[in-house]
């Protein structure tokens, strides 16, 4: 039976707990390992000490594209909040993260999460990965290692978290197309375990044929069970490999301010992976060839979203014929998108129409928000049925497997 969703103040004066589609966990010390094959390790992921502090070491190569893969300590939820809002006070970057705490239980541990999510009045979670939106990037020289870290780290996530925990976490699985068969099997896997969403990143696909479009046919297999499943694929933040072309640090260290008080071409990275990725699904018809397919976009910000449907029309325009349909039609029948939280809200809305707008705290990031429904004024201007719709109906559908 459905887990009780209790009731809150928050419910009392929304009529409705929200259903945030972006929270995260910190991975457990063993997320990457405990079902993987230690004669692997070396291949995948394996950990060392490095004068005094823990590193992870993936394909053969210590990572450090987190200061501390451990996260104990880590520094409070939001606490780049204030940076992301503008900076009103010009701190450099870096003031921002001296504050750190012990690694709270809710960030690891399940039932501790629900209580949390009472108190904050969340009714509802889409959980997705830290590390493991990351790790792919390190492997993709190599696809096995892709397909066996990520059915390891899978199966972890299946254990500490679950797939459809009590109704209100939903932890969605990562996957890959570095191995289009893996890829299958592992979707029927978590969608026979109860996944109603997986998660990828917005990125090229490495394979042992060389690097290839998501939407290219040889993939199909993969849409077409996901389709057909009615479950919906989410892209989300991550690295996704982008090069600012020796501009700037290349490192994800740099992703956010570029690693240092200036700025930095490298902070769009994310918004650039996510239009082409995007655009791409559109160009190469994925949805005609499977209609009924769901697709949302998470973190990944909105800001592009204007300039990718200039260029959507402007094709359509240039090659009469092509399209079956317009493309900003088809991209608004399925696609989903969820802001930035410091994105301007009504804009996306204008763009999207509010059925396709969907809230995420990023909770507890550093650069979400410090409770999830601190973003609640900047819905203040909608009226109430599309206020509920972006703070719970349109995820909770995506959440639903189409029949």
């Amino acid at each position: 039976m459905p887990y009780p969703v209790p009731m809150s103040a928050t419910e009392n004066d929304l009529g409705f707990l929200p259903f945030d589609c972006d929270n995260h966990y910190y991975e457990a010390l063993d997320a990457f390992t405990r079902h993987l094959d230690p004669k692997l390790g070396a291949r995948c992921v394996q950990w060392a000490e490095i004068d005094g502090r823990k590193y992870q070491v993936v394909g053969g190569r210590v990572s450090r594209v987190v200061t501390n893969p451990t996260f104990d300590p880590i520094a409070p939820a939001g606490a780049m909040h204030d940076y992301f809002r503008g900076n009103p006070e010009k701190k450099s970057p870096l003031e921002f993260l001296t504050r750190r705490e012990p690694i709270r239980p809710e960030y690891r541990d399940r039932n501790a999460r629900l209580s949390t999510m009472d108190d904050q009045g969340v009714g509802r979670i889409w959980l997705f990965p830290t590390l493991g939106m990351l790790y792919e990037e390190l492997l993709k020289h190599d696809p096995y290692a892709v397909c066996q870290t990520f059915s390891a780290f899978n199966r972890w996530l299946d254990e500490d978290w679950g797939f459809a925990y009590r109704e209100r976490i939903f932890a969605g699985p990562y996957l890959s197309l570095a191995d289009v068969d893996w890829a299958v099997a592992e979707l029927d896997r978590v969608l026979s375990a109860g996944a109603r969403v997986v998660v990828m990143r917005p990125a090229a696909v490495h394979t042992i044929h060389g690097v290839r479009s998501p939407f290219h046919e040889s993939f199909d297999p993969f849409w077409s069970l996901a389709a057909e499943s009615g479950a919906t694929v989410v892209i989300h933040a991550g690295d996704s490999g982008y090069s600012s072309q020796g501009y700037a640090d290349d490192s994800f260290s740099a992703q956010f301010s570029g690693g240092s008080w200036k700025p930095s071409i490298k902070s769009f990275a994310i918004e650039r992976a996510a239009q082409d990725f995007v655009i791409t699904s559109i160009f190469e018809k994925i949805f005609d060839r499977f209609p009924r397919l769901r697709m949302a976009s998470v973190e990944n910000g909105s800001d592009f979203l204007a300039d990718a449907m200039k260029k959507m029309t402007s094709t359509a325009k240039k090659m009469p014929g092509y399209f079956s349909d317009d493309p900003i039609e088809t991209f608004r029948n399925h696609w989903w998108i969820n802001p930035f939280w410091e994105d301007d809200v009504h804009t996306v809305a204008e763009l999207m129409g509010t059925d396709r707008v969907l809230f995420g705290s990023d909770w507890p990031h550093i650069e979400g928000m410090p409770n999830p429904l601190d973003y609640l004024p900047e819905l203040k201007a909608f009226d109430e049925a599309d206020r509920r719709r972006i703070l719970h109906d349109n995820v909770e559908a995506l959440n639903t497997r189409l029949p």
